[in-house]
């Protein structure tokens, strides 16, 4: 337990109650209580080390449990809805109080026992210990949240969310870090808010070629005793593994992310991956000096095989070459991108701006039932790939922009080109301000919104309506299986259309 109180001893400050739960509040209770609570009625005077007991109510964007306290919002880690806890507070707000779980009072029957050894250590995964039926059912209510709290809609009409048969092994890309501890090279992730590395090997998220993978090429690096990279001392040699498995071609692509572009018994390397790992079609090396928090450097050099690795979504052909962008979780990405194909209402004679596009995956998946496709992205690298995507694909009805959609876009409305559908995937940050004033003066037929962050996306949502649109749905997808993301697909419609 953190920060203990130290005027206090446990015996003689016991445990408040949350107002959110009356039943605990009886007069015996109460009389208990005066000694401790005697003059700390008002929100403002909770402290640090403070015991309280909360009933749950939801699940916060990060995971943790929340409930009320005093009129403020408390976030548990740890703690499930429907579930009372007792807690400690380590940090108060204006808005809100921060607690550490001590105790589970009244336990959720939808709680359960994360399989993954590391769970609520490495950070990758944050909701393992709620089943399945009750992680689909907290992200709806996340995207809920934010749409009372942000947009002030009224009603608005959710679809059923889009989950897994089976929401494990499911990532089709692995990046992590190498580092030495006393038993060895180990590959893993940092520890939340530090620079712990924890080993995650078997991780029952990933693929289990990628974890297989990454195992076999972290033993061929220490067998070979090539020097990993660190930060200290700026010493060393690899710095991270990058593994890629493709569901659809079979394909193993293994990049090592290096400080040099000098790696020693280069051949013995290459020679004892391949015998390692039978799939392997592609090794390369990409070489990043800096140091950085970025992953990869610009510079990337192809120690044997194919310069990429072949895979598809649907019809889809693609190749991905070390550094392309692809989506982690093929097998959910078709049920998203239908769900966009549907809220575009395609018929053939519409022409179609796709902003934000990345790569150009979801203008490529909607050329075929639209006239026409204009993809715009801002990274050169992006827009080169999806021109390249296109062409692979046979889809000439579409054309990808290098610029910014919210200069772009009135340019083109300026020439005269008015697109009938206007689809966005922004990041996390949410629409450009710009861009969201260009589509209300463009007055597309419809608007079809892909995020990852329902807080801006019911922001922008409530932005859109307000300039003349109707929320007619909102789609969760479930992306990412025992974590506490959620994707949304949401059509907006011009109204008196």
């Amino acid at each position: 337990m953190t920060n203990k109180p130290t005027n206090h001893s446990k015996k003689n400050k016991p445990f408040p109650h949350s107002r959110s739960n009356p039943k605990h509040s009886d007069a015996s209770a109460k009389n208990r209580q005066q000694p401790a609570v005697a003059k700390r009625d008002s929100a403002e005077e909770v402290q640090t080390g403070d015991r309280i007991v909360v009933t749950i109510k939801r699940l916060g964007i990060n995971g943790e449990g929340v409930g009320y306290y005093r009129r403020k919002a408390v976030f548990i880690k740890g703690a499930l809805p429907d579930e009372v806890v007792k807690a400690v507070v380590v940090r108060v707000e204006a808005k809100y109080i921060l607690a550490d779980l001590t105790k589970i009072e009244k336990r959720s029957p939808q709680r359960a026992e994360p399989p993954c050894p590391v769970f609520g250590i490495c950070g990758g995964c944050q909701i393992q210990h709620l089943s399945y039926e009750g992680q689909l059912a907290a992200k709806v209510e996340i995207v809920r949240e934010a749409f009372s709290r942000y947009a002030d809609l009224g009603q608005i009409k959710f679809k059923p969310i889009l989950g897994m048969d089976h929401p494990w092994d499911y990532r089709n890309k692995a990046q992590l870090q190498l580092g030495m501890q006393q038993e060895g090279m180990i590959a893993g992730l940092y520890a939340a808010d530090s620079h712990r590395l924890i080993d995650i090997t078997g991780c029952p998220i990933q693929h289990p070629k990628i974890n297989e993978a990454v195992d076999q090429t972290r033993k061929v690096l220490e067998r070979l005793n090539i020097p990993v990279y660190q930060e200290k001392g700026n010493q060393g040699l690899v710095r991270t593994i990058v593994a890629r498995w493709g569901f659809q071609s079979g394909q193993l692509q293994i990049t090592l992310i290096t400080a040099s572009d000098k790696l020693p018994q280069r051949e013995r390397v290459v020679s004892e991956l391949r015998q390692a790992l039978p799939e392997i079609t592609s090794i390369a090396m990409n070489v990043n000096p800096k140091n950085t928090s970025l992953v990869f450097g610009h510079k990337t050099v192809i120690l044997w095989g194919e310069d990429s690795i072949e895979e598809s979504l649907g019809d889809l052909e693609f190749t991905l070459s070390p550094r392309a962008f692809f989506q982690l979780n093929p097998l959910q990405t078709v049920k998203l991108y239908e769900s966009v194909r549907s809220a575009a209402g395609l018929t053939g004679r519409e022409t179609v701006v796709d902003a934000y596009c990345g790569t150009g995956t979801i203008g490529l998946w909607l050329a075929p039932y639209a006239h026409a496709v204009r993809g715009i992205e801002s990274i050169p690298e992006a827009v080169a790939d999806a021109r390249s995507n296109a062409e692979r694909n046979g889809r000439s009805n579409i054309s990808f922009h290098e610029g910014l959609a919210e200069e772009l876009l009135p340019r083109w409305v300026k020439s005269g080109f008015r697109p009938d559908v206007i689809i966005a995937d922004p990041p996390r940050t949410g629409l450009d301000s710009r861009f969201l004033e260009a589509v209300l003066r463009t007055k597309p037929k419809r608007f079809v919104y892909v995020s990852c962050n329902p807080s801006t996306l019911a922001k922008d949502c409530k932005g859109l309506t307000d300039g003349g649109y109707q929320l007619e749905w909102v789609q969760p997808v479930d992306m990412f299986p025992q974590t506490s993301h959620v994707e949304c697909c949401v059509l907006l419609k011009l109204r008196g259309q």
